[in-house]
């Protein structure tokens, strides 16, 4: 059996373009260290620095019929490093805008959520309130407010006089305002 460190990284590719594990697991032992230092201090992070080399070395493998090396192993080992460091800044970029948008999605969702539920339950305190309200003014605020008729048209459709219809008006607005309190009563009459 051949004595793979006395090959200079030529030769080990040579071998390695014809499947040599032995050349291959020559050149993995003789920069993994290196790579891995080199791609820690790029990433600060051991695990992902660990998984940069290995991609490179199992990029190397798995191109290694095709392989021709241009320039030195040691530079194309270092650049493949670099080049996958970058990679993995770049996703981790994406990864942060993707989170980012997703939470402002989720905030902005929980906002209108919460905003929803609090209208409906303003909606349903002042329905409760309207229906608590005397029949006739009861029936005159809601001709008024949901069937959007004038004072006028009320008297006329009730048979009731128009300083009765306004009288029941301002009547069932102090009743709510009272019960409801003047911000509840403020929405109401914007909605």
């Amino acid at each position: 059996m051949d004595n793979y460190n006395n090959y200079n990284d030529f030769d080990l590719m040579e071998l390695l373009k014809q499947g040599d594990e032995a050349a291959f697991t020559e050149l993995f032992n003789r920069y993994d260290r290196l790579l891995f230092m080199y791609a820690y201090k790029k990433l600060q992070d051991i695990e992902e620095a660990k998984d940069v080399v290995q991609d490179v070395f199992v990029g190397l493998w798995n191109s290694r019929k095709g392989f021709t090396l241009q320039t030195s192993l040691t530079g194309y080992l270092y650049t493949s490093v670099r080049n996958k460091a970058l990679n993995v800044f770049r996703d981790k970029d994406i990864n942060a805008r993707y989170l980012n948008s997703l939470q402002q999605l989720m905030d902005e969702s929980d906002i209108r959520t919460d905003h929803l539920i609090r209208e409906k339950d303003i909606s349903a305190l002042i329905d409760k309130e309207i229906a608590a309200l005397p029949p006739k003014m009861r029936e005159v605020f809601e001709l008024r407010r949901k069937a959007f008729l004038s004072n006028k048209e009320i008297a006329e459709k009730l048979s009731l006089s128009d300083q009765t219809v306004a009288t029941h008006m301002k009547r069932a607005l102090k009743i709510l305002r009272g019960r409801l309190g003047i911000v509840i009563y403020l929405l109401f009459l914007i909605r």
